[in-house]
């Protein structure tokens, strides 16, 4: 246990600064879990990336297809009660065992490395939103399991997905220049056709500015699923809701400042800096005293929002 749990705690230190921020303000059985769980995933998406912690490359030189089927099985192994010792593989079945996650989270999240490798389309914004479920929605929904949210709460779950749901707009919006660099592309053909950009040049320097109103749009979509994500919090604990509100302030305030640079935000990859973190984290300690009466379970209906399947 120990050792595993040291290297999930270097890697969420070294993959993943806002994150290892907000995971700080959990309970230490809370953050454990999170960091044990945020090891698997930091893993497995660089054996598909084949980065380490985000970053660089590796000299790991197999097929796409070969890697991801080795996470698939180590994955499925992990989900049996049996993954190879001492690998991050083995923080996910710690995790699976402590909290009963059922094993369909973990593998949608592996469906949405397929939907990457295969290079899959995005026709609609219903696209875009699928794909956001499988890499992020669900891990949201993980963590709130993590967080002690019992699997069958499927109306918190379906908040817990909302907030995963605005992380992953924001990442996108963020990184649209980047990722087209690297051959992916997540705005759907529509929304490109409604601003007569197209597939092959759309961020190109002369678009720019067509291109800014589509990630603005994307944006403000963000923070519909991040406004829904709040009621989510009156079921959980105090430090969990403000760990949660956090985190939703940090990923929230990337975007926003996106989407306030326009053309500016897509030439340079937008971070936050120390201090706007810091505030985040003093204005969510506010929010998270009054969420139980600002963002009362069961809120209003997600009309109009993406919905997990059953």
């Amino acid at each position: 246990m120990s050792v595993v749990l040291d290297n999930a705690r270097t890697a969420i230190a070294r993959g993943s600064k806002s994150f290892a921020l907000a995971s700080r303000l959990f309970d230490a059985p809370t953050r454990d879990r999170a960091m044990l769980l945020y090891a698997w995933c930091r893993h497995t998406d660089d054996v598909i990336d084949g980065q380490m912690l985000g970053e660089g490359r590796n000299d790991d030189r197999r097929a796409p297809a070969e890697r991801l089927a080795e996470v698939h099985w180590e994955t499925e192994r992990a989900l049996a009660g049996n993954p190879t010792p001492g690998t991050p593989y083995e923080a996910l079945a710690m995790v699976v065992q402590q909290t009963g996650m059922p094993a369909r989270f973990p593998r949608d999240l592996i469906h949405g490395f397929r939907i990457d490798m295969e290079a899959r389309p995005f026709l609609t914004f219903d696209d875009t939103l699928n794909y956001c479920y499988h890499v992020a929605g669900c891990v949201g929904v993980m963590m709130a399991i993590v967080m002690g949210v019992k699997p069958d709460q499927r109306a918190v779950l379906e908040r817990a997905c909302d907030l995963g749901m605005s992380f992953q707009l924001n990442n996108i919006a963020r990184d649209v220049v980047e990722d087209a660099m690297n051959g992916r592309r997540y705005i759907p053909d529509d929304w490109l056709a409604s601003v007569r950009l197209e597939p092959d040049s759309f961020v190109l320097d002369r678009n720019r500015r067509q291109l800014s109103r589509l990630v603005a749009r994307l944006v403000f979509k963000a923070e519909e699923y991040e406004e829904s994500a709040r009621y989510g919090t009156s079921a959980l604990g105090n430090r969990a809701a403000w760990a949660v509100l956090a985190a939703a302030r940090i990923y929230g305030g990337i975007g926003r400042k996106v989407r306030r640079l326009e053309e500016e935000g897509l030439a340079n990859r937008v971070s936050t800096t120390k201090a706007e973190k810091a505030r985040a984290v003093a204005l969510a300690m506010s929010d998270a005293l009054v969420r139980k009466s600002r963002w009362p379970m069961p809120g209003p209906p997600r009309e109009g929002l993406w919905t997990m399947p059953e």
